[in-house]
Order: C-alpha cells, then sequence, then structure tokens
C-alpha cells in the first residue's frame, strides 16, 4: 500500500522531527509511505474572516496539488469520525482488500482546512475532540498507522 501524508508547514521542533522518522522507518515492511509538505501561508496578527479565507484557500490550493487521481482521500478534522486503533487497522484492511492501494491524509495548518480540501475528501477523520498542533498530529498519524498495521498482522505492538 501507498501512504501519502500532505502537510501544511515544517515541523521545528527535534523531539517530533525524530519521532517522525523512528515510525516512518517502523512502517517500512508494511507500506510505502511519503511525507509531502506544503509552504505554510503567513497570517496577519488578527486575520479578518476573509483573510483567513484566503490562507485557507491557498494552503488547499498547494494540498490537493499532492494528491493522485484516484487516492483515497482521508482529511484530519476535528470535526471528522474518530476511530479507535482497532477500527483504524480495519478501515486500512478494507481499503486494501477493496483493491484501494493508494491513501492519502492531509493534515492542515494551525487554522484548519479549506473547504474545498473537505469537499475533495473520501473521508474524514478525528483523533481527538482535542486540539493538537498541526506539527504533533503528523506524530501521531505516522504512530497510530504504525499500530494499524501490527494490530492488523496480529502482531505485538510494544513501543
Amino acid at each position: 500500500m501507498k501512504i501519502t501524508i500532505v502537510a501544511v508547514g515544517k515541523i521545528k521542533e527535534k523531539y517530533l522531527t525524530a519521532g517522525i522518522a523512528e515510525y516512518t522507518k517502523r512502517l517500512g515492511p508494511y507500506c510505502r509511505l511519503e511525507i509531502v509538505e506544503v509552504d505554510e501561508e503567513r497570517m496577519p496578527a488578527d486575520p479578518s474572516p476573509a483573510e483567513k479565507e484566503k490562507v485557507l484557500a491557498r494552503e488547499g490550493e498547494r494540498l490537493l496539488k499532492h494528491v493522485r487521481d484516484g487516492s483515497y482521500l482521508i482529511v484530519l478534522d476535528v470535526r471528522g469520525k474518530a476511530l479507535s486503533s482497532e477500527e483504524l487497522a480495519e478501515k486500512i484492511d478494507a481499503l486494501a482488500l477493496a483493491g484501494q492501494s493508494d491513501v492519502t491524509f492531509v493534515i492542515g495548518g494551525a487554522f484548519g482546512l479549506a473547504p474545498a480540501v473537505v469537499a475533495a475528501a473520501n473521508e474524514r477523520l478525528s483523533f481527538s475532540r482535542m486540539t493538537f498542533t498541526h506539527q504533533m498530529i503528523r506524530l501521531i498519524l505516522v504512530e497510530q498507522l504504525y499500530r494499524a498495521f501490527k494490530i492488523s498482522r496480529g502482531e505485538p505492538y510494544h513501543w
């Protein structure tokens, strides 16, 4: 399976970079993982709703350019469906069984996702009703993907 994570912004904290690198390495035997970073738009200190909308639209255009035709698009959205780790494993298994070998996850920036990105999604996924930084959610996503593949194969998961 080919999994692409398209995310706004670069990871700045070393502990997050190290964690993402570790899980990316661990995912090697299970899938082909690619992480694509798109530039984060500069936002004024106190943006108006119209300025916020323009920023999200520009980021959204850049995000969607990296979603391949035919890829199953899952956007991370606080208003999305919450899944357990086991349910995420079942979802990935179901996609594979249906012949869907290309899955793209999209992570928005600090202000979320453009409506066009959400509208293009096959599915909206929420990891929690809590708010996490868009940088931290990238680590959580790769960890949960690794856990999902371990669950699917009945392998023990220990960190």
